[in-house]
């Protein structure tokens, strides 16, 4: 049985590789749009390993893999064998959208420059993903979500607390923020399109969501505004914002402001603070943050957390605990939500992380399996319009793999 979804009857050419561009396909998947991903011959797209990688957490699935590239169908194809051009004449000419990450000038030489591809399908969106963006000394240069949206946006010499050096972030996570980002870009052109019968070259870059996700620090710092320290949690810029640990060695993340305070005092049994006039307003508490932090840190770590959660929602303080990864994949709310979705057709995984995008009302897909490297080859050849005899010259021309080269692993 067919789900049918907002994006059915779309036909998208996932040109990318790791995981943004290929996400932002996936979304479009999870609305029913037909994607078909190209890889190179050999090992594929270098995701089909990062499951395996340090620090990934090692299992059995190829977690990963399925996350960024469900639901598409796959092939290989030779992009640097002349053979390749009339297969990716026709993938454009089928597609209403085409996603590539490759760089400029070398996009150019496997004949996925907006220039060419546009002038096969006028209609097409087609949609890029950069490090750095278009222009500027650094356009040409590679950049990960590490590199790119973490490190060169300030974002991530922002996320330490004092004294301590710059960390790894979790890798990957500008990636998927980025993947939403091209998915606006793609569905803001297609928009366009329905309006004016157009395509569009659309695209954006790591550096560009990174600096995006910075933006109240950066923004300040356009308006040459004076920022605060890096965070120090015994004595933070607002002690109604950091995080405090538990009796029963949890930790939790407050997140109150000065209207939650007299219901603070309460839960802590501290009545009597509002009367100090150290923390009599906002401007006090801040002036006054490691003595109230101090305070707060003692009060926390003498109940356990079952304790706080109670208190704290009874007064309405917003607060949240502060999980490891395998909590938050067994959170209830992930479920509830679906968040957290069945996946169909993989050995040792039955759950995958759905997209954060959702239209109340309409089902998304459901989660199938992503492709076998080159697994719908000669189906989609066939689609194109290639008969056996063409696509047994496309294979003895290099453009495509034989059919007895190994598959990569799931």
């Amino acid at each position: 049985m067919t789900t049918e979804s907002v994006f059915t009857g779309l036909r998208v050419l996932d040109a990318s590789s790791f995981i943004a561009g290929p996400a932002a396909a996936t979304v479009l998947s999870d609305f029913g749009a037909d994607v078909i991903k190209i890889e190179p011959p050999g090992a594929g797209d270098p995701q089909r390993r990062l499951s395996s990688v340090p620090p990934s957490p090692q299992a059995q699935a190829n977690y990963s893999w399925h996350l960024a590239n469900r639901n598409k169908r796959g092939m290989v194809l030779n992009l640097k064998s002349p053979a390749a051009v009339e297969v990716l004449k026709r993938l454009v000419e089928w597609a209403d959208v085409v996603i590539t990450n490759f760089p400029h000038g070398t996009r150019e030489k496997l004949h996925l420059g907006y220039e060419e591809v546009s002038g096969w399908n006028p209609r097409v969106v087609y949609a890029d993903l950069t490090g750095f963006g278009d222009a500027g000394p650094d356009a040409r240069q590679p950049g990960f979500d590490l590199s790119a949206f973490w490190s060169r946006s300030g974002l991530l010499a922002s996320t330490r607390d004092a004294g301590a050096p710059p960390t790894v972030p979790v890798w990957g996570s500008g990636d998927y923020t980025t993947a939403i980002a091209l998915y606006a870009a793609i569905t803001t052109a297609l928009y366009h399109r329905e309006r004016t019968g157009q395509g569009a070259d659309v695209g954006t870059s790591l550096l560009a969501t990174g600096v995006w996700a910075t933006g109240t620090l950066v923004a300040g710092a356009l308006a040459d505004g004076t920022p605060f320290e890096l965070h120090d949690r015994k004595a933070p810029a607002n002690p109604l914002i950091n995080p405090y640990r538990t009796a029963d060695d949890e930790w939790f993340m407050l997140v109150a402001s000065p209207p939650h305070w007299p219901g603070l005092t309460r839960a802590i049994e501290h009545p009597g603070l509002l009367e100090d006039p150290r923390f009599a307003d906002i401007e006090g508490i801040v002036e006054n943050a490691a003595a109230l932090s101090e305070l707060l840190d003692a009060e926390f770590r003498a109940r356990p957390f079952a304790h706080w959660k109670d208190a704290l929602a009874q007064e309405r303080v917003t607060y949240s605990l502060i999980q490891t990864p395998e909590e938050a994949a067994q959170d209830p709310q992930l479920r509830a939500n679906d968040i957290v979705v069945p996946l169909e057709g993989v050995s040792g995984l039955t759950e995958t992380i759905s997209s954060p995008v959702n239209l109340r009302g309409v089902a998304k897909v459901p989660a199938k399996r992503a492709p076998d490297l080159g697994e719908h080859n000669d189906e989609i050849l066939a689609e194109l319009g290639f008969d056996a005899a063409e696509i047994a010259e496309l294979r003895a021309r290099g453009a495509i793999p034989g059919t007895t080269e190994s598959e990569a692993p799931r």
